[in-house]
């Protein structure tokens, strides 16, 4: 299995140090890091294995081996296996120094709440991908679905930058954000194509 770090994470390692918060960035990375880390357990829990793994600046992209064969039920554990992560991460640093422990909360409950939106591709739109194709598979509802990410993600794109300078690292994140659904929207038929086998083999 392969560790990657995304190359927007760069730039933005670079923005830290211009504005004297290197030390936010450690706790941002090792806070992703844990979080990957759930999901990769997790996975491994559930007998799948991990191709590749890429460190975004929202938490990780993991490809598997053979993503045809994995089970509805292995897709839904593996997307929980993040935010699980990152709660049992915000319940041990209360056991923390309270400097550490109060900036390590804060970049938890952030990542937290970014992770549950529901939309692709965060962990919220994998949960729910993952329902959709244990209980409602329906390949039309999920093109609609593409389309509800994108307008999402774009919005919050949007709020962020009313909140600027102070909110520069949430509109960074958010644009990345955008962008990734961008990009899962323009390959929606080869995605909607493999959904649709899956689909097919689960019912």
């Amino acid at each position: 299995m392969k560790i990657k770090l995304h190359l927007l994470c760069i730039p933005l390692v670079f923005l830290m140090i211009f504005t004297g918060q290197i030390a936010y960035y450690a706790i941002i990375l090792s806070s992703l890091l844990w979080h990957e880390a759930g999901h990769l357990l997790t996975a491994m829990l559930c007998g799948v294995k991990v191709k590749s793994c890429v460190i975004t600046p929202y938490g990780g992209e993991i490809e598997f081996e053979n993503p045809a064969v994995v089970p509805a039920t292995s897709l839904l554990w593996i997307a929980l296996g993040g935010p699980i992560a990152t709660i049992l991460g915000i319940g041990l640093a209360f056991f923390m120094p309270e400097l550490l422990a109060t900036k390590l909360i804060n970049v938890q409950l952030v990542l937290l709440a970014i992770n549950v939106l529901p939309i692709i591709p965060l962990d919220g739109g994998r949960i729910f991908l993952a329902c959709f194709f244990l209980f409602y598979p329906s390949v039309r509802a999920l093109e609609y679905y593409y389309w509800l990410s994108l307008i999402i993600a774009f919005i919050l794109f949007l709020i962020t930058l009313c909140y600027l300078p102070q909110s520069i690292f949430l509109a960074i994140l958010c644009l990345f954000i955008w962008l990734q659904v961008l990009k899962e929207w323009n390959y929606r038929k080869y995605r909607l194509a493999f959904e649709k086998y899956v689909m097919n083999r689960l019912t």
